[in-house]
């Protein structure tokens, strides 16, 4: 990135980057300490403080039940603290009272109302709220989204072949609809997608209905690593399938079939086009005199083209790949609503858990760990698209907020649980000298993984080539 960049993105868009990144994640901050919150008032414990955002107050109030409602300056997070705890993070307690300039030991009442003193299966409850609220958030926000604005889906369906791809080699021809993959059900594009970038290279089978029969292609993707606008690298398996979304304007093929043509040349492309109408034939895309044509497979039926050579409709001059209509709205009933939020909920899971996976076995860079940066960046672009993207984004991210605190590591909500789990079966609680050397570990962990991706984000965001 040079400085010219720099400026621009100073000067116009990192406050609206800022901006949506803040209002994103302090909505998810606030629904996750809130889970915790709700669920110990439930049980009887205290809440001294609920923040949103870590260090100085910058405002806040008491409510009636004594618990400290405020925002803070870092605006990276947020926690409860519970009576009784020496810490936000709940990692040793105190059972002393400051009463006056005096110190005294908690009565039996006040120590009903601590959250040390509460059964395991209490504590545990408590410390599970967090995350299962941010699952149950993006549960209600995507049925919302699908009962109201409709579940976008795009057809398994091959609109075309890109030439030379993994796709073509396995032997896949446009028209193609994917049935399964390694026997996971497909049911929109995007689902071969999302399998795609957590294969990566990976040898899968694919079940194919091809002219009303089912067919078996086994196929490797190409791993490719690409890099955004902002420099971020990702690994990904590309499969070379084009969704029926895409329509291709004939002033942009270069050839026909090996037959090179003029790029002005529309009557000569249209009635070449015209002649192939139900055949299986390639085309050449021209992307510049520097840049070599993109080679796409293609099977265009007339039906679809039907007004390719109407100068009077829109569709003049447009080569429709694929009969079948692309990216569509389904509305869905209450029910069936909530199921797909459900399933939307599991694939975003099992592919943050694969991913992962991926970069601790060494199978995908580590380098796309991304920190702040890229969640901010991401936020914005989401907040450019409109409210219903920001929304979606909000739910997936949720989901991974909620997933990311599950993970058994001190400090987090997972750590925790573990502890309470090995207590419910020694049936004592583990040492809170334990505990402690158990949370300075975690900290310094957290702290490096935090570290090294604002780091990973800075690094690529100015030293992209």
């Amino acid at each position: 990135m040079n400085f010219s960049e720099i400026f621009a993105m100073m000067s116009g868009g990192v406050p609206f980057y800022i901006l949506a990144f803040i209002i994103v994640l302090s909505i998810l901050v606030f629904v996750h300490e809130w889970g915790h919150y709700i669920v110990a008032r439930m049980c009887g414990v205290r809440v001294e403080t609920f923040s949103i955002g870590f260090g100085r107050e910058l405002f806040g109030r008491y409510d009636k039940n004594g618990t400290r409602w405020k925002m803070a300056l870092i605006p990276l997070g947020g926690y409860v603290k519970l009576y009784g705890d020496v810490d936000p993070a709940s990692a040793g307690h105190d059972e002393n009272v400051a009463d006056g300039e005096t110190i005294r030991q908690m009565t039996e009442a006040e120590k009903k109302q601590a959250f040390f003193a509460q059964s395991v299966w209490k504590r545990a409850a408590i410390v599970f709220a967090g995350p299962a609220i941010n699952y149950i958030f993006a549960f209600i926000l995507l049925t919302m989204l699908f009962t109201t604005n409709g579940q976008p889906v795009t057809p398994p369906i091959a609109g075309a072949v890109v030439g030379g791809s993994a796709a073509e080699r396995a032997g896949f021809m446009p028209q193609d609809k994917v049935i399964s993959i390694d026997g996971k059900q497909v049911y929109d594009f995007n689902d071969i997608r999302r399998e795609m970038m957590i294969a990566l290279d990976t040898d899968l089978t694919f079940n194919v209905e091809r002219d009303g029969q089912e067919i078996s292609i086994d196929a490797s993707p190409d791993l490719v690593t690409s890099t955004d606008r902002f420099g971020f690298k990702q690994s990904r398996g590309v499969l070379g399938l084009i969704s029926p979304r895409h329509a291709l304007r004939v002033s942009t093929i270069s050839g026909i079939d090996g037959q090179s043509y003029d790029v002005d040349d529309i009557d000569g492309k249209l009635a070449a086009l015209g002649d192939r109408m139900g055949q299986t034939f390639s085309i050449e895309i021209y992307k510049g005199e520097e840049e070599e044509a993109d080679i796409f497979v293609v099977s265009p039926l007339a039906d679809a083209n039907a007004n390719i050579l109407n100068k009077d409709d829109e569709r003049y001059g447009i080569l429709f790949m694929s009969p079948e209509e692309g990216n569509v709205f389904v509305k869905h009933t209450p029910i069936r609503a909530m199921g797909e939020a459900i399933n939307q909920s599991w694939v975003v899971t099992r592919g943050t858990v694969e991913a992962l996976g991926q970069m601790i076995t060494g199978t995908r860079s580590a380098t796309e760990l991304g920190g702040v940066i890229r969640i901010g960046a991401l936020a914005g672009d989401m907040a450019k698209q409109g409210l219903v993207a920001l929304i979606m984004f909000m739910a997936l991210l949720s989901i991974n907020l909620g997933l990311i605190n599950l993970f058994p590591i001190p400090m987090l909500d997972g750590g925790h649980l573990v502890f309470y789990a090995i207590e419910a079966v020694m049936r004592r609680p583990v040492s809170e000298r334990v505990q402690e050397y158990a949370f300075r570990v975690g900290l310094v962990f957290l702290v490096g993984i935090m570290a090294f991706a604002n780091l990973n984000d800075l690094m690529q965001l100015f030293l992209k080539t």
